[in-house]
């Protein structure tokens, strides 16, 4: 067997055994926390979904993904439950509309999410907060408020999954179920008319993760033993796995009365325009003249202004601040005071010679002195002042 056989025979053995390390070897654990019914990694609620039946017997639990808002509309007559799990809940004054009318014919709704955006807790005067740990090793007690559901000893979680609790909860409306550490407040409930809204912003408590502990387990089935038996529970994944029928791009503009009719009367706009301009028309080419350097007109105008006006104390005055911005932009120089501190700094760091530099100091000094420049002090000051440019260049 030749060397080069050789090499290749032994690399075809070691790839193919990699491959073969890679295919066989244990998958790593997948902590992606989705909170769908049908997920079996850790935080989803395949177990949460299948207990429900020996939480609620005899009670049909409907998974559906529509909006709040739609799924409202459409529930059948009859008492039921409504339950959302997810890491985020929006929920708009329209959803929260249809939540109140369906809550006060004596349905209740359970919310379980880190994030709730909308109107809701606005409305509730709820904010959520977080004891946040980069590591997640800290473990925090909860426990339940009622002293029937209350354990002698608190529920301890690891992996941060009861680290939020509702901040200032207004105590006048919300009844507290839970606590955090026996004062913070992580589980509420809020009456409407028959029925009731229970909010509760760890939903990781109610994963798969924590219901394979005993604690989680029990905890689990205490804080859902809060909803009435019902013959239906409907559990929206509308946040966790949004339905296909929700995607279109109109979807935003006919779920709102004013956008909907903006859309049509912007779509009969379009309609009418094509129709009117429907017929070819050619543009009229406009004539455009020539443009014409007028730089030369600007300045014997400017110059015929001042030569008029004989204001010679006027254009001494601006010549003067002209050179004075050049110096300071230039050499950075304070001219507030042009005494012998200013002219020495200024023959040192210019190119001009003293005398010039000295004779244009004199004749500022003179200008300032003076009332009236007369046509020949005005001369010898512009004289001065371009051969200081001219030196300086």
């Amino acid at each position: 067997m030749s060397g080069l056989k050789k090499y290749i025979i032994i690399g075809s053995l070691l790839i193919v055994g990699y491959l073969v390390a890679q295919y066989f070897k244990p998958k790593p654990t997948d902590w992606t926390p989705t909170y769908l019914s049908d997920d079996k990694i850790p935080f989803g609620s395949y177990l949460l979904r299948h207990q429900l039946n020996d939480i609620f017997p005899n009670t049909k639990v409907k998974t559906i993904q529509s909006s709040i808002y739609k799924s409202l509309k459409e529930i059948p007559a009859g008492k039921s439950n409504y339950f959302i799990i997810s890491s985020s809940i929006k929920i708009d004054d329209l959803d929260y509309q249809e939540m109140v009318k369906y809550m006060k014919k004596g349905n209740h709704i359970f919310l379980a999410a880190y994030n709730v955006q909308g109107v809701l807790l606005d409305k509730l005067k709820l904010n959520i907060v977080s004891d946040f740990n980069f590591q997640n090793k800290r473990k925090y007690p909860i426990n339940f408020v009622n002293p029937s559901l209350r354990r002698e000893y608190d529920y301890y979680f690891d992996k941060g999954i009861s680290e939020q609790y509702f901040f200032n909860v207004d105590t006048a409306r919300a009844i507290v179920l839970g606590t955090k550490q026996n004062k913070m407040a992580n589980f509420v409930q809020y009456k409407f008319g028959k029925g009731a809204l229970y909010v509760m912003p760890n939903p990781q408590l109610l994963t798969n993760y924590s219901l394979l502990k005993d604690d989680g387990a029990d905890y689990a089935a205490k804080a859902l033993s809060y909803l009435p038996k019902t013959e239906t529970l409907i559990w929206n994944e509308h946040f966790t796995r949004t339905n296909s029928a929700d995607k279109s791009i109109l979807r935003v503009l006919f779920k709102y009365h004013q956008l909907r009719w903006a859309y049509y009367i912007a779509l009969f706009g379009l309609v009418t325009f094509i129709l009117f301009e429907i017929k070819r028309r050619q543009r009229i080419i406009p004539v455009i003249d020539r443009l014409k350097n007028t730089s030369v007109e600007f300045v014997q105008v400017v110059g015929k202004v001042y030569y008029e006006q004989r204001n010679n104390r006027d254009i001494a005055e601006k010549k003067v601040v002209y050179l004075l911005e050049y110096i300071r932009t230039k050499y950075r120089l304070k001219t507030i005071n042009l005494d012998e501190e200013f002219k020495a700094a200024l023959v040192k760091i210019s190119s001009a010679t003293e005398e010039t530099i000295e004779e244009l100091l004199s004749a500022i000094s003179i200008l300032k002195e003076g009332q009236m420049v007369r046509d020949d002090q005005l001369i010898r000051l512009n004289k001065i002042i371009e051969k200081f440019y001219k030196q300086d260049q």
